[in-house]
Parts: C-alpha cells; structure tokens; sequence
C-alpha cells in the first residue's frame, strides 16, 4: 500500500521534490516516522474578535490561539493503523511559546470512498476536513481544505461557509538553507484571515515502533469520514 499523499496526489506524487516524497510517502508500507524541528518565524492570528473562538478551539487541540515571533516548533509525523483498522499518519504541531506549549493535532487517513484525505482535528476528532493535495511547479506540496464535517454521537452536520475557516497550506524543500519551509493560512470567507503560520525545519526519520507515543493519538476515533 503507497502512503496517504501518494494516493491521493496520483501520478503527481513523483513531481513533488524529491526531499517532499520521502516526508510526505510516510506510512506503514515505508517502515518509518518523521519529526520535524525547527523554528515559526510568526505565528498570528486574525482580529481580536476571533480570539474567544482560537480559545475554544485550543482546548481541543485545533488552531492556537497565542501569536509570536521565533517560537520553536516539532511536528510529529507518524503512521498507524487506527481502532477502524485504517492507515492513519499524525500530524501532530506542538509550538513552544514562553511559559506554555500549545499543540494543533490532526491525523489524516485517505478514504476510498470519498476519494480524497480526510483530516480529523483535535483531541476528539469532532472535525473532519476534505484536502485537497496538489504539486506546484516548483515541486512543493500545496493543499487546499474543503468541506468541514462536524461529528458528536449521533450527530453529523456540514459545518455552514459563514462559520467555518478555509485553510490553505504549502510546503517547499529550501536547498540552500537544507530545511523544510511551510506557510499555513486558515481564514474566513466573509470575515478574512483568522490563524496561521511560517517558518521552517529539519526532519528526522526513525523507524516505526508498534505505535505513536503515548498521548499522540486521539482520545477518540471517528469511524464516519
């Protein structure tokens, strides 16, 4: 079985640079995990007015709702299958501002039947995002999110375009510096830019052990994507 990426990006896969392919074919198939260290050089967020919601998110695990310069950053990259039996990778962002780490989890799991990565957010994966993967022409990966699925119980609504934030993401490969660079912008529709961030890293790949670390995966797993 190819990874998430690979299946989702197609043909496209093999124009991504060659740095991209190995971070982004991470899965079980590959044998191996991924973290990346390394330095946002910003970290921001929209108004004042969206800080009460960037609060709420950030009791979850989703968005983060401080900002700042130069703030050391991991993000953990690790492939498993889940309690549903699907290949699943982490993408765990853990940011350490002065005095308090705040962490953005997500796992990603590519579902057939959509045809498409969906990306489960926080703690509780009570958000299920479409992604949308493509390759730009300088080999960097760009993903764009789609339709926001909200999931408690019984419950299973789209979330409406006025409340929900679309996120636009590109990684590159920085020959020259040798490290990973990533720009993230989540904003609204109507009401404009609400987080993101900046920066670059390095990455590590180590071999899988039987799973993630304790307290990386999600406290619980939704079967509906």
């Amino acid at each position: 079985m190819t990874s998430i990426f690979q299946q989702a990006l197609g043909d496209d896969f093999a124009r991504l640079h060659p740095r991209l392919q190995r971070r982004f074919g991470t899965g079980i198939d590959s044998g191996e995990a991924c973290v990346g260290r390394g330095v946002m050089d910003r970290v921001w967020h929209g108004p004042g007015w969206v800080r009460p919601f960037l609060a709420l998110g950030g009791s979850r695990n989703i968005l983060v709702p401080e900002a700042g310069r130069n703030i050391p950053f991991t993000i953990e990259n690790v492939p498993y299958r889940d309690s549903h039996g699907r290949e699943t990778v982490t993408f765990v962002r853990s940011f350490a501002f002065p005095g308090r780490v705040r962490r953005f989890d997500a796992t990603m799991i590519y579902s057939p039947e959509r045809g498409r990565i969906v990306d489960y957010l926080g703690t509780h994966q009570h958000l299920a995002t479409d992604l949308w993967p493509e390759v730009d022409e300088a080999g960097a990966l760009v993903i764009r999110s789609g339709e926001h699925r909200f999931r408690e119980g019984r419950l299973d609504v789209r979330v409406p375009e006025l409340i929900g934030g679309d996120a636009l993401v590109r990684e590159s490969y920085d020959e020259a510096a040798d490290r990973f660079r990533i720009q993230v912008r989540v904003g609204n529709r109507y009401f404009g830019p609400l987080f993101g961030y900046e920066g670059s890293f390095t990455a590590e790949y180590t071999a899988l052990a039987r799973g993630p670390r304790p307290g990386l995966r999600p406290v619980r797993e939704e079967a509906r994507a």
